[in-house]
């Protein structure tokens, strides 16, 4: 998924001689005001670590000068410290993460949001956790600062529904504050809106998920991006994600197992009409159960049919994947 380093850069581009050891991957979206301040927090933080590092800023197609913000900041920090990329348009919180992702050189990569309510304080005890033997640490905003009904109900039906359907239940999938190991995300394609399922599909390649709590702030600036109206596109993310977890590689025993049901109940119920017409004489012309029988048949073909289509879909996939999510308009170095 990420960029060999000989094709990024070179390891002197950190400042200090090497290749950073922790990443930090902020996507951005009209955050012009909150920008400086979280720089600082994230410098700071950062440099306390005791390990080298990077941060990677994503301009996500900002329409209030939030890029130009980040050229400034990123020409007062030391050589290789600081990247921005700047996508072409507006692709989305998770394109600009597979951005951030791709372009970050760190064995470690911890992402957090522009907004300032994720803590920078909070990064070094992830770290911690993740030096435990986890692979992915999620961050749990156990006293979120979001009004109830609009945010924070909304959060914990998906966090219940997500981990019933994933079988990884985390108390909070929707915290953007998380460390991962670098060669993790490597396994992780991400499309769409999946950026939130990243320790479900994680979980798939074998990771090990870990969860502490963080703090959350309340915003300072702006507005929020969050609200009701991804209710139901988390709702059709989770689908894709429990087919990607159960059938990716199977579509056939999804679709197949369907078809074979309903085709048999129609051929179960055309068998029981046949019957009554050469048995007992009966007219079927005008009984819906004729229609139903017929109904089911097709649908079964179909479905079976579908599971066939889907089988050399995924063959493709998996051949050939490799299409970003995001074209790149810039890169400062």
């Amino acid at each position: 998924m990420r960029e060999s380093a000989s094709e990024v850069t070179s390891p002197a581009a950190t400042g200090e001689g090497e290749m950073p050891e922790v990443s930090a991957v902020i996507p951005v979206y009209n955050e012009r005001e909150s920008l400086p301040e979280l720089h600082g927090q994230l410098v700071e933080v950062l440099t306390r670590l005791g390990r080298s590092w990077e941060i990677v800023y994503v301009d996500d197609g900002s329409t209030d000068g939030s890029f130009e913000q980040l050229r400034e900041l990123h020409a007062a920090s030391p050589s290789g410290r600081v990247v921005v990329i700047r996508l072409r348009a507006n692709f989305g919180q998770t394109a600009a993460l597979a951005a951030g992702f791709d372009r970050a050189r760190g064995t470690v990569i911890v992402a957090l949001d522009a907004d300032l309510q994720n803590d920078p304080a909070d990064i070094p005890r992830l770290l911690a956790k993740l030096e435990e033997g986890y692979d992915v640490v999620s961050g749990w905003r156990k006293r979120r600062q979001d009004k109830f009904l609009t945010c924070r109900l909304p959060s914990w039906i998906a966090n219940w529904l997500i981990g019933q359907v994933t079988g990884v239940r985390l108390h909070d999938y929707g915290c953007s504050l998380k460390a991962y190991r670098a060669e993790i995300l490597r396994e992780v394609r991400l499309y769409g809106e999946l950026h939130r399922f990243i320790p479900a599909l994680a979980k798939w390649v074998g990771a090990r998920i870990g969860e502490i709590e963080v703090s959350h702030r309340p915003r300072k600036f702006g507005r929020s991006k969050y609200g009701l109206s991804r209710t139901s596109r988390v709702l059709l993310d989770l689908l894709t994600v429990k087919f990607l977890l159960s059938f990716s590689t199977k579509p056939m025993q999804m679709f197949g197992r369907w078809g074979l049901w309903l085709g048999s109940s129609g051929f179960v119920l055309a068998a029981y009409l046949t019957y009554l017409k050469f048995f007992h004489g009966e007219q079927l012309a005008e009984r819906p159960l004729l229609l139903l029988a017929v109904l089911l048949m097709i649908l079964g073909l179909q479905m079976v049919s579908l599971g066939l289509l889907g089988e050399l879909v995924i063959r493709t996939y998996h051949e050939s994947q490799g299409r970003p999510i995001y074209r790149v308009r810039e890169t400062l170095e």
